[in-house]
């Protein structure tokens, strides 16, 4: 008899495969969390040798321009002036789709920015959604493998799916957005983008903002009917790189106006209270009537890369990668992928990854790193060490001299998910949706509902009713529609 109960790869027990090791409630994560750092690990290493996520994309080069002054935010250097210009490359992605899949598949894509400061690298590594399907990192490879193929079958399992989504409420506001008109953007152009996690801005003065970066399409939003993303993909599958590649290659160069939202940590405290949501929780938006937008410039993008894999397929981006005048925040997502996202490069790129023309920064840099796989920049004869201070040193706060972050409560695994909302945000977006989309939303929920088990369907239903009642109605009407006895 086949033991069920999850252990490591070692064979010892778990005692919790929901929740990372916190250092309170709201974390940051413990690096002692061995099941977490296996997990992920393990999970990094499963495909050889394209990408586990984001395995098919597309990328160009481009600038970013000052427009207007957030120096009162942060001390980052490429928020200088009015006017100042950085060089960026941007990577679009489907995420579950292997390399071979096709452009217009009902999936999130990846929207990640890399911009090449003069004090190194920082990579905004988002999606074209403001929200994700789960809040904590340990959940993220099971969730990734309901999305994959069924290990028996070898087929994309609408029953996996809904298996978890049913079973995890937290997923409702991006299910809800994955299946409506946004689910299959037209092409690259013309969909915003978002760096989704809470980040956080330091200024000249050592003072923290918690912020959120938007970057909003000039070319307005186009998505495709769920016949027509059908049709495309089989008779164009590369749809989406195709016209990206055409249009800068024919002058038409696709711009991004690029905001963010501002809240101090008093500010979103008194938020939290008044509507009881987590501003640190990725399934959670901050809506733009508590926090607007801010104007900080403009993305475009024109060149396009001259050799796909070695620009494109071995671009190594990473959430990690910030710059003096930015942080990070207590979000349990962001805090796994700060480690994830690294450690997937060094495997499927190689050990020096960062030294790759794509990859490494356009500042002077050095560091005591030596050899390994494509050591292009390898010191020479410089010293490779950094000996001890041993009178002392004075360390200005956390890393890039951010100031220190207050941490509060006991380690452990906390898990809030019973008496946390998971509906009204959901709901939300479902009632801004016009009545057209919100039937195509219910359309396009039927198809793959009507694959899976009753239990599933009435599982993933009292959501819907929960959200809305009106949404759980019209899910129910498609069914019916579709010949499913409920």
């Amino acid at each position: 008899m086949i033991n069920t109960a999850i252990t490591t790869a070692s064979g010892i027990p778990v005692a919790d495969n929901q929740n990372s090791l916190t250092a309170g409630p709201r974390g940051p994560v413990l690096l002692q969390d061995f099941h977490l750092i296996e997990k992920l690990q393990h999970f990094n290493r499963e495909r050889i040798p394209e990408r586990v996520v984001h395995a098919k994309g597309s990328g160009a080069y481009g600038t970013f321009t000052v427009t207007h002054d957030i120096r009162r935010y942060t001390k980052a250097e490429l928020f200088s002036a009015i006017g100042q210009k950085t060089d960026v490359f941007v990577r679009f992605s489907t995420v579950g789709g292997e390399r071979g899949s096709a452009d217009t598949e009902r999936d999130p894509r990846g929207f990640a920015v890399r911009f090449y400061t003069a004090q190194g690298n920082w990579d905004l590594v988002g999606n074209n959604t403001p929200m994700f399907f789960i809040k904590d990192g340990i959940k993220f490879p099971d969730f990734v493998h309901t999305q994959k193929r069924c290990p028996q079958t070898n087929l994309k399992s609408p029953t996996m799916m809904f298996d978890f989504w049913s079973k995890a409420p937290e997923s409702l506001h991006q299910v809800t957005m994955l299946f409506s008109d946004r689910g299959t953007p037209d092409g690259y152009r013309h969909m915003d983008g978002f760096g989704s996690h809470t980040f956080s801005l330091i200024n000249d003065a050592g003072e923290r903002v918690y912020v959120k970066w938007h970057l909003k399409s000039r070319q307005g939003i186009r998505n495709l009917s769920a016949a027509e993303a059908t049709r495309i993909a089989g008779t164009d599958p590369d749809y989406a790189q195709r016209d990206l590649f055409g249009a800068i290659a024919a002058g038409n160069f696709p711009q991004w106006d690029v905001k963010l939202q501002v809240a101090t940590a008093a500010e979103l405290a008194a938020w939290e209270q008044r509507t009881g949501w987590n501003p640190f929780d990725l399934t959670k938006v901050w809506p733009h009537k508590d926090f607007p937008l801010i104007p900080v410039g403009v993305m475009e993008l024109n060149r396009n890369p001259l050799n796909y894999h070695a620009e494109v397929e071995q671009a190594a981006l990473s959430p990690a990668n910030i710059v003096p005048g930015m942080g990070y925040s207590p979000d349990k997502m962001l805090q796994a992928r700060l480690f994830a996202y690294h450690d997937a490069q060094l495997y499927r790129v190689g050990t020096n990854h960062q030294h790759l023309p794509v990859n490494a920064p356009r500042c002077p840099f050095h560091n005591q790193q030596r050899d390994g796989a494509m050591a292009i920049h390898n010191g020479g004869a410089a010293q490779n060490y950094d000996t001890v201070a041993a009178a002392g040193s004075a360390p200005q706060g956390m890393g890039h001299g951010e100031p220190a972050l207050e941490l509060t409560g006991a380690a452990g695994r906390y898990d809030g998910r019973g008496q946390e909302d998971d509906y009204t945000q959901a709901g939300n977006l479902f009632r801004l949706m016009s009545p057209q989309a919100q039937q195509n939303l219910f359309d396009n929920l039927a198809g793959p509902l009507s694959q899976v088990s009753s239990e599933i369907i009435a599982r993933q239903l009292a959501q819907f009713d929960q959200a809305d009642p009106a949404y759980g109605a019209g899910v129910r009407a498609a069914l019916k529609a579709r010949g499913v006895v409920l």
